[in-house]
């Protein structure tokens, strides 16, 4: 898919799902739910083991399907941004920005999504050609922090993740984000296998973010 398409599908959504597994089984399990609920952005976490080969069968799942995009979180390093990539991330996002991640993502035209918290990193990154910014964490800084970024820098596309709820949603896109990370509050009252719950909250957030947006 190419870069274009990637980021263009990323505003679309709205909304990109963290997805952390206890295992390969259990990622994939909650990733199918959340796209069941409607939540088409994938962003499977490296913490989630063999996180490559939980990107691998949802990049099989979803072939002919190009409206969802999966994509790769918590990548720390360019050997695993490169693995990341080489796996079928169609995105790479970072808690924090790496210069040799950049460097790995924009010879593979992949978006780099890296979590920055001062306008300081956040110029840093765009000046490595990051398109859009992962406000990180967003619970700590609050919506307000988009508004004061958006004064001296009005053109940056910013996503926060952390801290984003479904009575705070509002006010984040109002305040300009481009989407919004939504990672435990997906998987609340998950317990054991009843991943239908993971589709339930899907909906929830899709269900707001249309409100939102007027749709």
């Amino acid at each position: 898919m190419k870069k274009v398409q990637v980021l263009t599908k990323l505003q679309q959504c709205g909304l990109v799902a963290v997805i952390r597994g206890n295992s390969k089984e259990d990622g994939i399990n909650i990733s199918k739910a959340t796209v069941e609920g409607d939540i088409k952005a994938i962003e499977v976490a490296y913490t989630t083991p063999d996180a490559s080969g939980v990107i691998e069968e949802l990049k099989r799942e979803y072939k002919e399907d190009d409206s969802v995009v999966i994509g790769a979180g918590t990548v720390l390093d360019a050997t695993t941004a490169r693995l990341a990539i080489l796996s079928g991330a169609d995105f790479v996002v970072s808690p924090s920005f790496d210069e040799q991640v950049a460097k790995v993502c924009n010879l593979y035209q992949t978006p780099y999504l890296p979590g920055c918290m001062t306008i300081t990193e956040i110029n840093t990154a765009l000046t490595h050609g990051v398109d859009i910014i992962k406000v990180f964490p967003g619970d700590i800084v609050g919506p307000r922090f988009i508004k004061d970024v958006k004064g001296p820098l009005p053109h940056v596309n910013l996503m926060p993740t952390g801290g984003v709820s479904l009575e705070n949603m509002q006010e984040w896109f109002d305040n300009g984000v481009l989407a919004v990370g939504i990672g435990s509050n997906l998987t609340k009252g998950l317990t054991g296998d009843n991943y239908d719950i993971v589709t339930e909250n899907a909906r929830v957030y899709v269900k707001k973010l249309n409100e939102i947006r007027g749709n």
